[in-house]
């Protein structure tokens, strides 16, 4: 396996390998915000970073992907000396790495990507198929070896079930997408305005059926990538977080707004307190159908770290001038 095979997830996100799970999160925001396509538009560059710096997170967040991940590299590192790795190639856990040819083929099998990990067939290429389950029941869970090491319990099926996933901008404006089924590639079509959850049907591309022999469909389900911004809430709303000051607080403001479309200005209401949230109608995710669901804006007040001179005077003559006291309510309050 050739040294550069390996892709050094902890180095990608710039953290160490005892990194707790908040400080990968942490690192992750930062990176993703710096590179993301939507600020960094035609830049080939950064696109590869965000896929990098998004793989990592995905592996990393994992506690049981990152425990694989950290028992590959170590034998990696047996590989690329030249030293057998203990037990042929079979971690702690029992997992085999001595199948894999390179990185990509154990993180794909890791990430249940298309064209992840098997054992090779007879003619030294990799066969792939899926796991399958009738439409609406259970999920897709990885690959499974067509050799025959892999079984299926009930009635077999022809239909497949997979996932496939997308950055919020995909999903928003549409794409299209080559996927690897078996020795097939086959281009899939995404229509603008997907949404995590939603499944997209391939008519005759799924599994063959035992008892007439005709093919399936194949059911994708869309995830999406976080997004340094915007998030979903449990309906079609998408939710945001925008930092405002303690004078557009206490004064209210017009500030712009970033919406999937664009940025649009808002009018904060004098008195606001932090944690708030104000309603954008219509300036939501789409439907196929091109409808608009509401975008709910979040506020959070920031107060800043650091005060010039003046600032400092102005702020201790406020605090002499105030009467109000949002903790009179609570101060006789005990248990």
């Amino acid at each position: 396996m050739a040294a550069t095979d390996f892709k050094d997830y902890y180095k990608i996100l710039g953290v160490s390998k005892t990194a707790t799970p908040e400080n990968i999160k942490k690192a992750y925001r930062k990176l993703a915000r710096k590179y993301h396509p939507d600020l960094n538009a035609g830049d080939k560059e950064a696109e590869q970073r965000f896929k990098e710096i998004n793989e990592a997170q995905e592996v990393l967040s994992d506690p049981e992907k990152r425990a694989k991940y950290d028992q590959f590299g170590q034998y990696w590192q047996h590989a690329t000396s030249g030293t057998p790795y203990p037990g042929g190639g079979v971690g702690a856990e029992g997992f085999d790495f001595s199948q894999y040819v390179n990185f990509d083929d154990f993180i794909n099998e890791l990430l249940g990507r298309f064209g992840g990990g098997a054992n090779p067939n007879a003619s030294g290429k990799r066969v792939y198929t899926y796991r399958t389950s009738s439409p609406g029941v259970g999920g897709f869970s990885g690959f499974e070896d067509v050799m025959g090491n892999g079984r299926m319990g009930g009635i077999p099926t022809a239909n497949t079930e997979a996932t496939i996933t997308l950055t919020f901008s995909e999903a928003w404006h549409g794409t299209q997408k080559r996927l690897q089924l078996g020795t097939e590639i086959i281009n899939v079509r995404i229509p603008p305005g997907a949404k995590p959850g939603s499944r997209i049907r391939i008519k005759g591309k799924g599994n063959i059926s035992p008892l007439n022999q005709q093919r399936g469909d194949l059911y994708l389900t869309i995830h999406l990538q976080p997004h340094p911004l915007f998030k979903f809430e449990d309906n079609d709303n998408i939710v945001c977080e925008i930092p405002i000051t303690p004078e557009e607080a206490a004064l209210g403001a017009d500030i712009k707004i970033p919406t999937p479309d664009g940025s649009v200005t808002m009018k904060i209401p004098s008195g606001i307190d932090s944690g708030k949230s104000l309603r954008l109608r219509g300036k939501g995710w789409r439907n196929p159908k091109g409808k608009r669901s509401d975008q709910i804006v979040k506020l959070k007040i920031v107060t800043p770290k650091k005060l010039t001179p003046q600032q400092k005077e102005y702020y201790e003559k406020l605090r002499q001038l105030s009467s109000s006291n949002p903790r009179h309510s609570i101060e006789t309050i005990k248990l």
